[in-house]
């Protein structure tokens, strides 16, 4: 029979070894976590700087706070700089390089760890991302939305995407798409400007964007008209947006013709006006008064050996003595030139240059159908900086890059950029701000729930920065140079840059829509 001091004696023993053991299954936990200290954390979701430390545990954080290292607990000193959520980048074309370099330089270093790719109406299937995913590891994470240009081109075939498309065909537009919203695409994205779509009907476009709706996805354009139709092509995504009931958001939104330009108020006061009215209509931009893209978009009406069109371009959308021309593999001699500059070089006016160069590249194409790559791209000077500037400051619009590896320097320095000028410069938003529009906020815009806010159960997903130094050096002539400040970047709990170095981890991951 047991006294009442022996059963005392073994509850404590109980006690003991239950204590024991639970530190032992710590430590042991400890060994496998890292502990960032010493930080002024910005979490993403636009409050003040605060002290604490962050605790990683395989892939994603596991507590924040005033923590203290455990028994082998792996320790990173932040030395009081910035920590903050991974940017995520809305709107990229940096995927196509990641085959070869999977190591993500030009994403990492402005402190991007997901990129969003299927932008402008063009995108990759959800198979053949999920194929290349288990084929292949890379340093950062990639979602999709699928291209209404890309499901025309699949239905109707390349070559005959240039009228309306017939309701037979739309329907297999949709069946696609459906499928492939089931897969985890985000969305709808469309390129309403460029020839895969330009010629498609709005119904086709509502249709599309219904079956996106159903599926409680999202829709993004690339807006009809950034020039001359510009306003009705707003008018177009606010209906969009009104009759699906879905959040519709406006791809890298700028007033890019001349006559237009400081009306930037008035579209933010129409914008907030749709949503008072219930349309969840947002936006993102990049911190740049030039674009990068096709020659051809310079002529609004498609018409590009209409010498009054071309006149009319280097009058109203973009200027020849500012607009480089960083791609152009039919004349090697003419990349990083202006057009202006080219067009002394070819002793003719601006717009007949312009049109030549079209011609050029469309012959270059058909003599070489198997070329890789882009054959031309113009870094058009478009916008002013005041209506950028308020475009950031818009609460609805987040960052994005617009970016690829080469060519115009958004592609390396797109996010750097906002955080040394538009936030150290020229105080046009808080640091807390900034981060919040280029992590919690397009989360939120993208219905990406687990990522761009620091907290507990989310993925870590991180970077290290230097508030006082972070920079862009990218430029038109260098459009690869490495920003500076971005100290360290983490990708699913993994170290995957550090002092303007990849370190060889290739953590990232598809992220598909839940």
């Amino acid at each position: 029979m047991k006294t009442k001091n022996s059963s005392v004696f073994s509850l404590l023993l109980l006690v003991t070894i239950t204590s024991s053991l639970f530190a032992q299954e710590k430590n042991t936990a400890n060994q496998n976590t890292q502990l960032i200290t010493n930080i002024q954390l910005i979490d993403g979701t636009g409050k003040p700087a605060y002290s604490a430390s962050v605790r990683i545990q395989g892939k994603k954080i596991m507590e924040l706070g005033q923590l203290k290292a455990g028994t082998n607990e792996q320790v990173i000193d932040g030395k009081g700089l910035v920590l903050a959520p991974g940017f995520i980048d809305s709107h990229s074309h940096h995927f196509g390089d990641l085959d070869d370099h999977p190591e993500a330089i030009p994403t990492n270093s402005q402190g991007i760890t997901t990129i969003i790719i299927g932008q402008d109406g063009g995108s990759y299937a959800m198979d053949s991302l999920t194929k290349m995913f288990k084929e292949h590891s890379m340093a950062v994470n990639v979602g999709t939305y699928t291209g209404q240009g890309t499901l025309r081109e699949e239905v109707m075939g390349e070559n005959d995407v240039y009228r309306e498309a017939s309701q037979v065909e739309i329907d297999k537009m949709k069946i696609i798409l459906q499928k492939e919203l089931e897969k985890g695409s985000l969305g709808l994205s469309t390129g309403l400007e460029y020839e895969q779509a330009f010629f498609s009907s709005k119904d086709e476009v509502i249709q599309l964007a219904q079956v996106t709706a159903a599926a409680k996805a999202r829709y993004m354009s690339h807006i009809r008209s950034e020039d001359i139709r510009f306003q009705e092509a707003i008018d177009e995504i606010i209906e969009i947006g009104r009759v699906t009931k879905m959040p519709v958001q406006i791809s890298h939104i700028k007033i890019a013709l001349k006559d237009d330009w400081e009306t930037s108020k008035a579209l933010i006061t129409k914008l907030e006006k749709a949503r008072a009215a219930g349309i969840n209509i947002t936006a993102d931009v990049y911190p740049y008064t030039y674009w990068n893209s096709t020659l051809r978009v310079l002529f609004p009406t498609r018409d590009y050996t209409n010498p009054v069109s071309a006149e009319f371009a280097v009058n109203h959308t973009f200027d020849a003595s500012e607009s480089y021309l960083v791609k152009y593999a039919p004349v090697e001699a003419y990349r990083g030139k202006t057009l202006a500059a080219i067009a002394a070089m070819r002793n003719e006016k601006p717009s007949v240059t312009l049109m030549a160069l079209i011609a050029i590249a469309s012959d270059f194409k058909e003599k070489n159908p198997d070329f890789k790559g882009t054959v031309e791209a113009i870094a058009a000077k478009s916008m002013i900086e005041k209506d950028i500037a308020n475009f950031i400051a818009w609460p609805y619009a987040n960052i994005c890059s617009d970016g690829s590896a080469s060519g115009h320097p958004r592609g390396h320095g797109a996010f750097t950029r906002v955080l040394s000028k538009y936030v150290r410069e020229d105080k046009i938003i808080s640091l807390e701000n900034a981060i919040h529009k280029m992590t919690g906020l397009t989360a939120k815009h993208l219905g990406i729930t687990d990522r761009g806010i620091i907290a507990a159960g989310n993925y870590a997903d991180l970077v290290l920065l230097n508030p006082a130094t972070v920079k862009d050096n990218s430029t038109i002539q260098n459009g690869t140079a490495l920003s500076t400040g971005i100290e360290m970047v983490w990708i699913n709990g993994q170290l995957s840059y550090q002092n303007q170095k990849a370190t060889g981890n290739y953590p990232g991951v598809l992220i598909k829509r839940k």
